[in-house]
């Protein structure tokens, strides 16, 4: 009832940013390639720190 006095995890925080890089890639497949994979690459930096927060949590 109350979530918007609910501050965001780190982890909610990169997913937000992967979701973003993944459509601005997505756009940018069609129009510019080089951007494209550059966008992808962070994109994929963004979901390698996610996935090592999901490790520390399981530790």
């Amino acid at each position: 009832m109350f979530s918007f006095f609910k501050r965001k995890s780190k982890k909610e925080k990169l997913e937000i940013k992967f979701k973003k890089l993944m459509q601005e890639w997505h756009q940018l497949s069609s129009v510019n390639r080089a951007a494209s994979d550059e966008t992808y690459a962070k994109a994929q930096l963004v979901a390698a720190q996610i996935k090592s927060l999901k490790h520390e949590q399981l530790d």
